[in-house]
């Protein structure tokens, strides 16, 4: 009997290879790294340079977490007792949680994290452009023109 010649069976999920999974969280964690650019320019315009790159980070990661945490909890408990209306609280109780993600990362006031929360949207917005006017590349690119 002939034993065929395979490769080696590598862990998956689903479809989902290793290398595929690999690929992904290497492709997150760059992802993760190019966003932090803005947070963190804003961060040391906001605070006079006492921010770091790490305190973008940390915002950039536990910020979007907390924004969903609060949106779906909110939402699912305060709907089953208001109804439809409690999606509107829910949606402000979680940006108001994302500031103050960005509050307690940067180590200013609230007025501080909604200062660099509004400063990094326009820089990832000017950092978009300028990417896609060098290198064709545009995030998201249904949002902003070609030039």
């Amino acid at each position: 009997m002939v034993e065929a010649l395979s490769s080696p069976v590598l862990p998956s999920l689903g479809s989902l290879t290793l290398t595929d999974l690999l690929v992904t969280i290497i492709g997150l964690v760059i992802l993760w790294i190019v966003i932090s650019i803005p947070a963190w320019l804003a961060g040391k315009a906001i605070t006079g340079g006492k921010s770091t790159f790490g305190d973008a980070m940390v915002a950039t990661l536990v910020g979007p977490i907390v924004y969903f945490v609060i949106l779906i909890a909110v939402d699912f408990f305060l709907g089953t007792v208001i109804g439809s209306g409690a999606f509107v609280i829910a949606l402000i109780l979680a940006f108001v949680a994302w500031i103050w993600v960005y509050k307690s990362s940067f180590g200013t006031s609230w007025l501080g994290g909604l200062g660099i929360a509004i400063l990094a949207v326009i820089i990832f917005a000017v950092m978009s452009v300028i990417l896609g006017a060098l290198f064709g590349i545009v995030v998201p690119a249904s949002f902003f023109p070609h030039i």
